[in-house]
This record gives structure tokens, sequence and C-alpha cells, in this order.
């Protein structure tokens, strides 16, 4: 069982000693300026993960209005330019050369209408597709929680007719339990039925915590460690012979450890 955290939760040196993987969070690693890749910082990152025994994700930037998110890197893959193509690009990039086992990628927003906006993602994320194909990487498109309406790929439903529409074999999905335990309202047998779903596409997975429920802040979706909300962490079973990795997308070092042992004891593997 190969359990990582995202890079926010602690430094890679203390993360290395916790867990197998790291995901680099591009957007809030401070490797930007405004929208221009600043390498040398990239590089000292890079220099010190090469010290250390750490498999790696990398989630690229999305269209986030946080006010901890830095403006100038939201890209919307429902309404995506060439400077968006470009930054994309660059997570790409990165996961080839450090030989990452997914890309993790947002669905897009609502923009004017569904259908619209979903079939310009589809076309968006085809062109980022072909170039992971090309650089032999994987990508993972993340499920969102539904208790934001504006976005694109709550339900599973929807999750899979996007896959299937890119139609590669390097665009797969990145199951976030925590948003679909808000999506399915805290309900572990709708959760379940969700798994199952998508199971078959299944390449990444987020782990996080909830009530299940909207909530004023961030609309429900707090990123708690798991065990401290009310997701079934059990319903993971439903995905057989998954070989990915279980990043907790938490934001310290202590939930990434009560989170590690939540997911250890409900999944029952070492």
């Amino acid at each position: 069982m190969m359990i990582g955290a995202s890079s926010f939760a602690g430094s890679l040196s203390e993360l290395s000693h916790e867990v197998r993987s790291v995901e680099l969070y591009m957007p809030k690693l401070h490797v930007y300026n405004g929208r221009s890749l600043d390498r040398g910082v990239l590089a000292t990152i890079l220099d010190e993960l090469s010290t250390l025994d750490l498999i790696t994700s990398i989630h690229a930037p999305y269209s986030a209005y946080s006010p901890t998110y830095p403006k100038e890197l939201r890209v919307d893959t429902s309404n995506m330019g060439p400077g968006d193509l470009r930054l994309m690009g660059e997570s790409i990039e990165l996961a080839a050369t450090l030989g990452s086992k997914a890309v993790v990628l947002h669905p897009g927003r609502i923009n004017s209408d569904r259908e619209t906006s979903f079939r310009n993602m589809v076309s968006n994320l085809k062109q980022l597709a072909a170039q992971a194909a090309d650089l032999g990487v994987m990508l993972g498109l993340e499920n969102k929680e539904g208790t934001d309406p504006t976005n694109l790929c709550c339900l599973a439903e929807e999750l899979v007719a996007a896959v299937e529409a890119v139609n590669s074999d390097d665009l797969k999905i990145t199951l976030d339990i925590g948003h679909a335990n808000l999506t399915c309202g805290g309900d572990p047998d709708k959760l379940r039925t969700f798994v199952r779903t998508v199971s078959s596409h299944v390449v990444h997975m987020h782990m996080h915590d909830n009530g299940g429920k909207w909530t004023s802040t961030y609309d429900g979706d707090e990123h708690l460690a798991p065990g401290r909300g009310n997701t079934d962490y059990t319903v993971l079973k439903e995905i057989h012979n998954y070989r990915g990795i279980y990043n907790l997308e938490v934001f310290s070092m202590s939930d990434v450890r009560s989170g590690k042992a939540t997911l250890m004891q409900c999944l029952g593997k070492d």
C-alpha cells in the first residue's frame, strides 16, 4: 500500500519519514513568479528531492478563488488559452522528468451552459492527453465536490463520461474520496456506488475527510485527516488490484500521521 502526502503538509524531509510518496502541488510550491516558472527555485527543490527516497505525483494548476491560491495560476480546463496550456504542459514535463506516477488535473467549471463547458473541457483535455502520451505521463482527472454547483465532474457518471470522451490511455481518474463523500451527502451506500462506478478508471487517489455536507468553510471541503469526518474508507476495497498512490491531501504532519493510521486500519494493508 503506497501512502503519500501533498507537499503543503510538511517539508520534503519530514514527509520522507512518514510516507513513500509526495505530491508536488505546483500552485503552492513557490516556483512561479506570476506565470513564469522559476527554474532555479525548482532546481533547488529537485536537488533536495534527489536525496530522499520519495516517489512523486504532480498536482497541476487549477481554477480556485481562495485567498491562499495565486490568482495568476488559475486554470479552468473548460476555458483554456495558450498560456493555460503552457502552464499545464510544464506540470506534464516535470512529471516526465521525475517519472511521476500521475499528474492530477481538475475538471472545468460551468461557464455558460453545462453542455458547452463540458465539450470545451473534453477538447482541452484531449490536447493535454496528447502531450502526456508523447512524454509517457499518466493524467488523472479528479472528481470535484457536489456542494459547489459550478463544478463539472462531481457525479461519477459525468466523470466517467469525460474520460471516455477523451478516449486516451494517458488520461484516467484521480478518485478524491473526500469530494465524493460531499457529493454523496455523507451516505456510505451512495459513496460505495460512486466508487464502483469509477473503479475501472482509477489510477490515483486523494485521501481526506469532511462531514459530508455543505458548510461555509470551502463548501464543506475541509480536507480533514481521514478519521475526523464521516467518510467510509472501506469503500475503497471496491477498487480491485489498485497499485497507485493513496495521497493524503491534508495540511499538517500530525494529520498525515493520523490519516495514515486510519487508512491502514480501514483497508487492512501494510
